[in-house]
């Protein structure tokens, strides 16, 4: 069994790299992916964490790329770290979430929330501030009961206080994840917030910009979605890919490798995607 879907204190986890290799070492797990948000800061120590344990290291990435009127986020695995485009492109990534956090602390000082950039940084470990380290600091300080009612009630795409920020198109996104010799793959679909027809047009559209796999595993994924997924990667000749989601304790309830109890990602799945790594698009013209 594998998780695919990680995130460690280099972006909104509770857990180093090391913690993270050393609990999926404890639960048995075979492979697990590393795959913070805009950042691959902590993919050297993941690593090296592995190195000598049975379970294995994958190189992963999770993008926001720009989409409406709900979410895209596009996770990359199996790709060269030291590439130089990639390594440009999220640097630019993470100057667009810093000016979004300034817009957002803006915000919420204006609508009355006594709040600091400090108090919300005593939650980030080695990475960039997100939108999750807001919604600690807010319950900290007893403006919401849960993370979850301050993304509803504050940071929530169309709430009070979110801000835009710079993104990559979902085919710059693509292109930077293969480009490195990655493979690229649609996260979680359901957060696009469309319906059945549009996901197929949508999943149309990223083929043709080199989409490989859709995240279709997945803890929040309920039976009849979990089957039209399958169908869109059958259709397309994409990837099954699958994982947690997992933040450490951020997430009550959710554990790595199975999440709310019932996932369970075959070892296949990382075959699979490594047989594609490395499989560089063809320039044009």
């Amino acid at each position: 069994m594998i998780d695919l879907h990680l995130h460690s204190t280099f972006s909104d986890g509770n857990l180093t790299p090391e913690e993270l290799i050393a609990e999926a070492e404890r639960l048995g797990l075979s492979a697990v992916a590393l795959t913070d948000h805009d950042c691959i800061g902590g993919l050297e120590r993941f690593i090296r964490a592995a190195s000598g344990k049975r379970v294995k290291a994958v190189t992963g990435v999770e993008i926001s790329v720009d989409f409406k009127p709900g979410t895209m986020h596009m996770l990359g695995y199996c790709f060269d770290p030291l590439d130089a485009e990639l390594r440009k492109k999220l640097d630019f990534l993470v100057e667009g979430r810093n000016a979004r956090n300034r817009d957002m602390l803006a915000t919420l000082n204006q609508i009355g929330i006594s709040l600091t950039l400090e108090e919300v940084k005593a939650f980030v470990g080695e990475g960039t501030v997100g939108r999750l380290h807001f919604a600690l600091a807010l319950q900290k300080k007893g403006y919401v009961r849960t993370t979850e009612e301050a993304f509803d009630r504050y940071l929530g795409k169309g709430k009070q206080a979110y801000a835009e920020r710079d993104r990559l198109t979902p085919a710059m996104g693509i292109a930077m994840i293969r480009n490195a010799g990655g493979v690229a793959v649609l996260s979680h679909p359901f957060t696009l917030e469309i319906s059945r027809e549009q996901l197929t047009q949508v999943v149309a559209g990223l083929v043709e910009s080199g989409l490989q796999g859709i995240e279709i595993y997945y803890p929040q994924h309920q039976p009849k979605q979990l089957q039209q997924y399958l169908a869109l990667a059958k259709q397309f000749n994409l990837l099954a890919t699958g994982g947690t989601d997992y933040h450490g304790t951020a997430i009550p309830g959710l554990a790595m490798g199975t999440g709310f109890g019932s996932l369970n990602v075959p070892d296949e799945v990382l075959t699979r995607i490594e047989a594609l790594a490395g499989d560089r698009p063809r320039p044009s013209g």
